[in-house]
């Protein structure tokens, strides 16, 4: 092999972001890996119109993915569309030709991950996945490799970083939910449908993966608990500030007993924690080992250049492999079996919560509220009121002592019933550690 000739699938930010990446770091990366390292082709369905770099001189252009799947000089395919379909039949057709592959698609790797890693130890081809999850922050090369030795009790992370963008620039200026959502929607941070940003599909899918990485179980991401930052308001950011505490989309995984327990959801962080300070667009994660205890990650979670890097490392860890003729030496997934998924029922983790009410006002209120609480046995901590400028639409807040995620549920299913709520509570957790 006297060049790792590579095939580009997808064209969009991430792909056009690895090009450049291929294109101007030619030199390191022919250091780094002992061969050039050849952008031989490039697909996107819409290649006739889209100008490519200057440097791009000899690159093939095709608008099917099948041409460059079918080259038999190209060694690695890296697709970059997205999506279930066509990725997964491109995946499994670039194997079966002898491709190594390199993918950035959380959604599918997610779903389909380990089966197309099975499909690849059969073909004897590396598959490679870094850009998954987190964008440029190696987190899949951590928990596979650097911190193999230890077992993973638990980890936070804040993993889209369209929320975050959208969360921080809330809390700073003190504005609402759609008006930082279409801002980010123009500075595009946000898709012109950004469902699976806010709602929390996409940073779902991430934990998928990395809490199967780290647990060697095959989470199945529609199991994991998600609620996304629709219903955060800037009245739930000034009550967070009188509690010291910031809210963050945040991802956690944890491991007990009697199982694991996954969540997305929006959440309180004590403001002078390491999480609570990442801002804008960054992502971080936090790892326990039952050994090595705390480490901590952070960088871009998402852009062309920051993901690029991503790819492009597992484009020359792809060339290593090929070149030793040891491929797929380590699991993506870090272990060799993947054992099956056990969720940890809701009563195994007690933590406290916030609870956000509007209320129509009157007398009698928070005995109701107090009620249903004991009855269910939980316990309050404190109660905060703003001045009031409309009774008609009365924001106020409970936080409560440490309970379960099932006792909580049980308690707002019975307060949605109260006839002078006008949207049922808003539940979020408040971080306090594991």
């Amino acid at each position: 092999m006297e060049s790792l000739n590579v095939g580009l699938v997808g064209m969009g930010n991430v792909g056009s972001g690895t090009l450049q990446i291929l294109l101007e770091n030619q030199e390191q990366l022919a250091q780094k890996l002992g061969i050039p390292v050849r952008v031989a082709a490039v697909c996107s369905r819409s290649i006739a119109s889209r100008e490519l770099p200057a440097a791009a001189v000899g690159v093939d252009r095709y608008s099917d993915w099948r041409d460059v799947v079918g080259r038999p000089d190209i060694h690695v395919v890296a697709e970059l569309i997205g999506g279930l379909q066509p990725a997964r039949e491109l995946i499994e057709t670039a194997l079966s030709h002898g491709k190594a592959v390199v993918t950035a698609n959380k959604e599918l790797m997610a779903r389909e991950g380990f089966s197309l890693w099975q499909a690849a130890s059969q073909a004897q081809r590396p598959l490679a996945m870094e850009a998954s999850a987190a964008g440029g922050i190696p987190i899949h090369s951590v928990l596979r490799e650097g911190i193999a030795g230890d077992r993973v009790v638990a980890m936070a992370g804040i993993l889209n970083g369209t929320c975050n963008f959208i969360l921080t620039e809330m809390e700073k200026a003190g504005r609402g939910f759609h008006d930082v959502l279409a801002e980010a929607q123009q500075l595009g941070y946000a898709e012109a449908d950004p469902s699976a940003d806010v709602d929390g599909l996409d940073a779902r899918s991430k934990l998928a993966i990395l809490a199967t990485i780290a647990y060697g179980c095959g989470v199945p991401a529609e199991d994991i608990l998600v609620e996304g930052i629709r219903r955060v308001s800037d009245v739930d950011f000034n009550y967070a500030s009188q509690l010291r505490h910031t809210i963050r989309l945040l991802c956690v995984a944890r491991m007990g007993q009697q199982g694991l327990s996954l969540s997305v959801r929006p959440t309180l962080l004590p403001k002078d924690t390491i999480l609570a300070s990442v801002s804008g667009s960054y992502n971080a994660i936090w790892v326990q080992g039952a050994y090595g205890q705390d480490t901590f990650y952070y960088g871009r979670g998402a852009g062309p250049l920051p993901t690029g890097v991503a790819v492009v490392s597992d484009i020359l860890h792809a060339g290593r492999e090929l070149l030793s003729g040891r491929e797929n030496r380590v699991s993506p997934y870090s272990f060799k079996q993947l054992t099956e998924y056990q969720p940890a029922p809701p009563e195994t983790f007690r933590q406290p919560y916030y609870l956000r009410f509007r209320v129509e006002n009157r007398f009698g209120i928070i005995a109701d509220l107090a009620a249903i609480l004991r009855d269910h046995h939980i316990g309050i901590d404190a109660v905060g009121q703003l001045p009031i400028t409309n009774w008609r639409d009365l924001p106020f807040v409970i936080t409560v002592e440490p309970a379960t995620e099932g006792e909580i549920r049980a308690a707002v299913e019975t307060m949605s019933q109260l006839d002078y709520l006008l949207e049922p509570p808003l539940v979020m957790p408040m971080f306090a550690g594991f």
